[in-house]
């Protein structure tokens, strides 16, 4: 017997087993082809044309779209800077943006990658000098600013296109998005006001578990002191807010401008909404950057503003060339040459100096 034996044998039985439905998988992916070729089929002349128009493009409207998805990735880089600032960690602007270019090309080309972003940006803001309540906080309320922005956007274009007779939805819920933000900043301006919430909560939940009552107050308290150096004021809010509305500004004069280059000429409402409703579906994590789901959400609404099928079509591949494919190039690029060699430094294993 020779002596790879035993370990051929162990390999055997780690090996793990088939499931009993490992079929299911595959008929799956069979239907989605056989699917995915029947449309495709049927829109073949379409399509046709539209890599035509593409190749006919405009390119001075493709430059200007180039330009302006630029400058919503730097009002996004912006933003986390700004929030950092306010809590007391200096990060200079280039870097801040590098980080951001970085951490879009793993949320938007990689599986699973709005998790593998966000623990990047995290370990980012955390080598910068952040303390890991400091950090989170960024990455949560940079979220809340574009989720707020979007549905507003959202509603104000929904108003515009009909809306008009029925506003106390719109006025309502822009009401409650003032109150969040009013919130947001009390607390992070006054974390002392939630010391009594955490305080009383603590007590009974020790209560509950039968522990002393001021079990797990100091590592409460603790999170509060490092929360206590975010001074975000109602000035440096509204310029977050407001370069979180440029954010989306910027992304739907990208998408114009795409029209504009495969010669269509949509209403601007009609982009807005096609621009909502196409950023929303690709928020959900089904697809890297939404592959798929925001082309069956963008051409559908490029139509209904006036294009031609066939000019939609052309009108989607230059906005998603330009907005994911490229923009998502370059932080591969940004990527590898600033943030490759990171891996070796342990930010947890620093003191904060936040």
């Amino acid at each position: 017997m020779s002596h790879d034996a035993p370990a051929r044998g162990a390999r055997a039985q780690v090996r793990p087993a088939r499931g009993r439905y490992w079929w299911l998988r595959w008929v799956i992916v069979a239907v989605i082809v056989v699917v995915l070729a029947v449309e495709l089929g049927m829109v073949w002349d379409q399509l046709a044309q539209a890599w035509q128009s593409v190749a006919k493009a405009n390119w001075w409207w493709v430059l200007a779209a180039v330009g302006v998805a630029m400058l919503s990735m730097h009002f996004f880089g912006d933003i986390q800077r700004k929030l950092l600032r306010s809590a007391g960690v200096p990060v200079r602007e280039w870097r801040s943006q590098a980080a951001f270019y970085a951490g879009n090309s793993l949320s938007t080309t990689l599986p699973g990658g709005p998790v593998l972003s966000a623990t990047f940006i995290y370990r980012q803001q955390r080598l910068w000098g952040a303390t890991p309540v400091v950090a989170s906080w960024q990455l949560v309320m940079s979220g809340a600013l574009q989720v707020i922005s979007l549905t507003l956007l959202g509603l104000g274009s929904a108003f515009f296109l009909g809306a008009k007779h029925n506003p106390f939805s719109l006025i309502f819920t822009f009401a409650g998005f003032v109150m969040l933000i009013v919130l947001a900043q009390a607390v992070a301006s006054r974390p002392d006001l939630l010391d009594g919430i955490g305080v009383r909560l603590l007590s009974w939940a020790n209560y509950l578990r039968a522990k002393p009552a001021d079990t797990g107050l100091h590592k409460w308290r603790e999170m509060l002191a490092q929360l206590e150096s975010v001074k975000l004021s109602r000035r440096q809010m509204s310029v977050a807010f407001t370069w979180s509305m440029c954010t989306l500004v910027t992304g739907v004069a990208t998408l114009l401008f795409s029209c504009f280059a495969a010669g269509g000429r949509p209403s601007l409402l009609g982009v807005i909404v096609a621009f909502v409703a196409a950023r929303a579906a690709g928020s959900i994590p089904l697809m890297p950057g939404g592959l798929l789901v925001v082309e069956a959400v963008l051409v559908p609404g490029l139509v209904s503003s006036g294009m031609t099928l066939a000019s939609a079509i052309s009108a989607m591949l230059i906005y998603r060339l330009i907005s994911w494919i490229y923009i998502a190039a370059i932080g591969w690029v940004v990527f590898f040459f600033m943030f490759r060699t990171d891996s070796a430094a342990d930010p947890d294993g620093e003191p904060d100096a936040a």
